[in-house]
């Protein structure tokens, strides 16, 4: 039996250094190739040697599709196709493609430049990588070689996120990346068709969460920056340089105008410029209000957001601080941490989900101390706060994606195993499907049902129709009977008289022949007329005749009675049909191996 096998290699029960494995109609695919930020160690990157233990990956696998540009779906693939050895091809959004390398290279700076790390990729290992990518559209299928497909679909979440749908034949995976099911202040929400994949790939981050409405946050949040600068504290955000950051600068940059707010906000690194640069080369991938804003003023332009410098960090008075990375685990975010913790004025803004090990995850568990490098103790007076401005989908969102698409088994990755544990039972429960969680390394093994495609003729439908049979229904299956022709690896239906007449062969009329004994006291003559009297009441509508030739027929079966001189009582009746009355020869050789009813007039 045909069969798809899907191995996560990272995020199986796990958030971050997403990267699965999928093997479809005799194709390898690597979905995603992310990076760990919760590990310096060889645990950051995907273990590649369960694809082979030596040599490079090109023969083994056909391509590689990255969803986004975030680095726990794309920062292992310098690493991969460099330094392990990778010549196929990789493919990804235009955006994707543009923003990947940029946020590859600030990565490889705090690593190599910052901590000094070595076996790492290097600047041009970023260029060489980025030369083997081949970039998609939405809903455009591509051709990866003569059998395998995929095509892309809008995902939300950041710009130029993608799920993507991955086909062989008739089998199909469709794998969401991280995708948001509701619209945003600066992108839209997912969207998918109803492509029936055989494996829906989710990601499942917040697998029980079911958020509130989002304007109760964002007062919460404007309330809570507002207060902390009020009474002359420093508010911290930390933020990943592009998503996220551009919603909540949205926000800040309207209140602050419609306050008329003296405090300064600043926004670290450089990277933001080129972000926003992003933003207006690909607007098209945002939503409707920014492209309608967009004819009068660009919205990624904030009067109130300055660029940071990182003596700022130390100037008194209040301040709002954008810094990057999200989850304070290296960068300007974790700098101004380290000056700003001591003191209890001062307040740190998480919008966004932390992985485990990371000093961010370390303190929304409400650790006090925290161990730095050096051995040296931080304390955390702060006020630390949680709000999720997350672009993943919540449950409600990953279930109606599933409404959406309409899979015939699902599969979690990128989330904790207990959540996934909740969601998987709630999935099962409602949809009716086989649900699975694969650990990283774990395969799952689904076995598929390709439907085998056949062109009908019209003449056999026209047919069908006329007969006066119900309107074809998608859903529902419905029996044709015709001539299966099969020509030039196609398959057609068409009516027997066409295939006929298309092949040049001669029609056979095939009968089948049936034996069935009768005890009857009467001569062969009446026991035929009890017979003709006995089918005449029973079956209304049918066209039933008792001919001169001592035969009679129900449509095209002839029945026909006879006894030997030793047992004149024990009738045999030899039934006769073409093969289109199957259903109802074998109906009445049942019937009359039961008997006739006594009370029957042979008159």
């Amino acid at each position: 039996m045909p069969e798809i096998k899907v191995t996560p290699l990272g995020a199986g029960q796990d958030v971050g250094r997403s990267c699965i494995l999928v093997s479809i109609g005799g194709k390898n695919v690597m979905l995603d190739c992310g990076m760990h930020m919760g590990f310096n160690d060889d645990r950051r990157f995907p273990d590649f040697s369960y694809i082979t233990q030596q040599g490079r990956l090109t023969e083994f696998l056909d391509c590689v599709i990255i969803s986004h540009f975030h680095l726990d779906h794309c920062g292992a693939l310098p690493y991969m196709s460099e330094m392990v050895g990778y010549d196929g091809p990789i493919y990804m959004t235009h955006p994707t493609k543009a923003i990947c390398p940029i946020l590859l290279e600030d990565f490889r700076k705090i690593t190599v430049d910052k901590k000094g790390e070595t076996n790492f990729f290097t600047s041009q290992m970023i260029k060489d990588c980025m030369k083997k990518v081949v970039p998609l559209n939405l809903h455009q299928t591509v051709q990866v070689d003569d059998e395998l497909e995929i095509k892309a679909y809008y995902a939300g979440h950041v710009l130029g996120a993608a799920m993507v749908q991955i086909k062989v034949g008739s089998e199909s995976v469709v794998y969401t990346g991280d995708y948001n099911m509701t619209p945003d202040r600066h992108l839209g929400a997912a969207w998918i068709d109803k492509c029936r994949p055989d494996i829906l790939i989710s990601e499942s981050t917040y697998a029980t969460t079911i958020r509130d409405s989002k304007r109760c946050r964002e007062r919460d949040f404007l309330k809570k920056v507002h207060e902390t600068v009020e009474r002359g504290g420093k508010v911290l955000i930390p933020v990943f340089a592009l998503g996220r950051a551009q919603e909540l600068c949205i926000l800040l940059e309207t209140f602050w105008e419609r306050m008329n707010m003296k405090a300064p906000i600043y926004f670290s690194t450089g990277l933001t410029e080129k972000a926003n640069h992003y933003y207006k080369l690909f607007i098209t991938w945002t939503n409707q209000k920014i492209r309608k804003t967009f004819v009068q003023r660009n919205m990624f332009e904030f009067k109130h957001i300055k660029a940071f410098d990182r003596s700022y960090a130390d100037n008194p008075g209040p301040m709002v601080v954008f810094a990057t990375p999200g989850m304070l685990h290296a960068g300007q975010s974790l700098q101004i941490f380290k000056k700003w913790a001591g003191n209890e004025k001062n307040m740190i803004i998480m919008p966004g989900y932390c992985v485990q090990g990371t000093i961010g995850h370390k303190i929304l568990n409400g650790q006090k101390k925290l161990e730095m490098e050096n051995r040296q103790t931080l304390e955390v007076k702060l006020q630390v706060e949680y709000m999720s401005f997350s672009a993943h989908a919540d449950a409600k969102g990953i279930m109606q994606l599933i409404r959406m698409a309409e899979p015939r088994n699902m599969l979690l990755v990128h989330g904790e195993a207990k959540k996934m544990e909740f969601l998987k039972d709630k999935i099962e429960q409602e949809f009716s499907i086989n649900c699975f969680m694969p650990a990283n390394g774990e395969t799952t093994t689904v076995i598929t049902n390709p439907s085998v495609p056949v062109d009908i003729s019209l003449n056999l439908l026209k047919r069908e129709m006329a007969l006066g049979g119900p309107l074809p229904d998608p859903k529902k299956p419905r029996t044709m009977h015709g001539t299966l022709i099969m020509k030039d690896n196609s398959l057609r239906l068409v009516s027997p008289e066409q295939a006929l007449k298309e092949l040049g062969l001669n029609e056979h009329q095939l009968r089948f022949t049936c034996r069935v004994q009768l005890q009857d006291s009467h001569s062969d003559s009446d026991t035929l007329i009890r017979i003709y009297t006995h089918l005449k009441s029973l079956l209304k509508g049918y066209t039933i005749q008792h001919l001169p030739d001592g035969t009679v027929m129900v449509e095209s079966i002839v029945i026909k009675v006879s006894s030997s001189a030793e047992e004149p009582n024990t009738k045999v009746l030899l039934l006769s049909w073409s093969y289109q009355d199957e259903d109802l020869g074998s109906f009445l050789s049942t019937l009359l191996k039961k008997g006739l009813p006594s009370g029957l007039s042979s008159i």
